[in-house]
């Protein structure tokens, strides 16, 4: 009997530890495959080295388990203030990502730290500062890239607007000297 392989080329070793980080209670799951094998004989660095964890981890969940027991494989509640958003929340941002900011209903091309603010309290009434949605979109995978500047044609409406609500202009000032020469004069 032929033994049997994973061949489908998507299954890879970090793809699955990337599910395990994003599944609730994956971890645990994995905890207990790396005692039972623990278990069964193989040393910790080696199943270590099968996870892909540190083997300082490794340690620590053998000391944890050594001195706790069974209740030593469950996560312990970590300290801290709770993230601001869910899973769900960084799953439709990383969707939101990939298309245009303008199907949101903002008026940018391209996404930076200002439009994600912007975004997720619009949508997910979620507020971040800038410097912290840029973080996340780092933590996506996605890189801000420099923005692209481009001159606008002036309009005669946006050039009779700029007139009025500018103080000085060449025009302006001749006409001023003209009147006062003809006060003057």
């Amino acid at each position: 009997m032929k033994a049997l392989t994973i061949t489908n080329k998507a299954v890879t070793r970090e793809g699955l530890l990337q599910l395990a980080e994003e599944v609730p209670g994956a971890w645990i799951g994995i905890r207990i495959a790396a005692l039972l094998l623990m278990l069964d004989g193989l040393k910790s660095t080696r199943v270590a080295e099968l996870f892909g964890i540190s083997r300082w981890s490794m340690v620590k969940w053998i000391q944890r388990v050594n001195g706790e027991g069974i209740s030593g494989v469950e996560e312990k509640p970590k300290p801290g203030r709770p993230a601001r958003f869910d899973t769900g929340v960084r799953k439709k941002l990383k969707e939101a990502l990939q298309r245009s900011p303008r199907e949101f209903g903002l008026k940018r091309n391209r996404w930076d730290g200002i439009v994600v603010v912007e975004y997720l309290e619009r949508v997910h009434g979620v507020n971040l500062k800038v410097r912290q949605a840029q973080r996340w979109i780092h933590r996506l995978g996605f890189s801000l890239r420099q923005p692209i500047y481009r001159y606008a044609q002036a309009t005669k409406e946006g050039v009779k607007e700029f007139e009025q609500t500018i103080k000085k202009t060449p025009g302006r000032q001749e006409k001023q000297r003209k009147k006062n020469a003809a006060v003057l004069g």
